[in-house]
């Protein structure tokens, strides 16, 4: 078994350069306060608006300045077309951050400073990828799942227990897929019956999953942007969409749309976003301040009823707090002790995996796939 080498900044910048062509460069996003102290953000959509920041900036005299991007190869791409030093605060999905590490782009952070006896899990205390040599270089803050999204006017709900639902003949040409490759990869993967080895499969394996892959591509109708994911599903151009879960259909649910999205049989996939403090930043401090603000119970709660996607609060006091703030919401989503739902309980059963890159192939191995998919007929 082949592992793949730790990439040096030269393999960031490299790899970021070649996913340039299809980065997601949003605007900057910027409020004009006087005297207020700018921090630069680098995160998925959603993170630098007023909902999720409004109140610290408030409180502490500072303005985000935000560039979104949309999947870790995005992020290393805006990276690559970044001076060194850029970015105060960098949000990654939790597989990147060793990336960030081993390539010098992040600070090492005091454990001392964050409530990991706060956690739900024991795992998050300790979450891969995180730690290096003991030395902790990023904070999870929230967390999602992906897996069968689907409108239930198309799908029932038994039929929605199994990735399956995504070749149903009636359905033909109004399956999407969200545009990155590693959820939709990931989830033929779990299809396939990989189970927790999902991520790291020989040559073998991994042509098994291309084969079903392909298999998929009669029934797809359209690959999508995170704009275009929300729409596709609105609107009814798409009966059911791979690579997702509530992070966007929960949006959407809230407003009355016929669309839910639920964990399979055969398993699904643990999106997690976590806060590292960018290399060599003089704000350092108030970055550090953000991301306690961010951890504690109201920022839990602010952060699981994020206006651009929700997600799972992933402390005891935020789980409390999300709990008093909107219990109906709470609910939907399952964070609440003793529901069947509960994303801390589908972790323990292990029918939860946490995403990450694959272990055997390269991610240019698998990028390259996907665009062979996206140009098949």
């Amino acid at each position: 078994m082949t592992k793949i080498a730790k990439p040096t900044r030269r393999d960031v910048l490299k790899y970021g350069a070649a996913a340039a062509s299809t980065a997601l460069a949003m605007p900057y996003v910027s409020r004009a306060w006087a005297q207020a102290v700018e921090i630069n953000m680098l995160a998925w959509y959603g993170h630098g608006e007023p909902d999720m920041v409004g109140e610290f900036e408030a409180a502490n005299n500072v303005k985000f300045k935000s560039k979104y991007y949309a999947g870790g190869d995005n992020m290393l791409a805006l990276i690559a077309q970044s001076p060194p030093g850029t970015y105060d605060i960098i949000l990654s999905d939790g597989e990147f951050v060793q990336q960030l590490n081993t390539a010098g782009l992040i600070e090492e952070m005091n454990p001392a400073d964050y409530p990991f006896d706060d956690m739900l899990y024991d795992d998050f205390k300790q979450f891969p990828g995180h730690w290096k040599d003991g030395k902790l270089y990023s904070m999870m803050v929230r967390c999602g799942h992906l897996g069968v999204s689907y409108n239930t006017t198309a799908i029932s709900d038994e039929e929605a227990m199994s990735y399956k639902a995504f070749w149903k003949p009636e359905i033909k040409g109004k399956v999407g897929h969200f545009d990155w490759h590693l959820p939709s990869l990931g989830q033929m993967s779990l299809y396939n019956g990989n189970g927790a080895k999902l991520w790291d499969q020989d040559e073998a394996g991994w042509g098994k999953i291309k084969e079903t892959t392909m298999s998929l591509r009669p029934q797809v109708g359209g690959f999508f942007d995170y704009g275009g994911t929300f729409n596709g599903l609105k609107n009814g151009e798409m009966m059911a969409m791979a690579g997702i879960g509530d992070w966007i259909t929960g949006v959407l649910e809230k407003d009355g749309a016929p669309v839910k999205s639920v964990v399979p049989k055969e398993g699904g996939i643990q999106w997690t976003e976590s806060y590292s403090i960018g290399k060599g930043t003089p704000k350092a401090d108030i970055v550090k301040k953000f991301i306690q603000y961010m951890l504690s119970p109201a920022g839990q709660a602010t952060s699981a009823r994020m206006a651009a996607y929700p997600g799972f609060a992933i402390t005891k006091g935020g789980r409390k707090a999300l709990q008093d703030k909107d219990m109906k919401e709470a609910q939907r989503t399952g964070q609440v002790d003793g529901m069947p739902n509960d994303p801390i309980t589908l972790l323990k059963e292990g029918r939860i995996h946490y995403r990450d890159i694959p272990k055997q192939q390269s991610l240019e191995d698998w990028n390259d796939f996907w665009q062979e998919y996206k140009n098949a007929s």
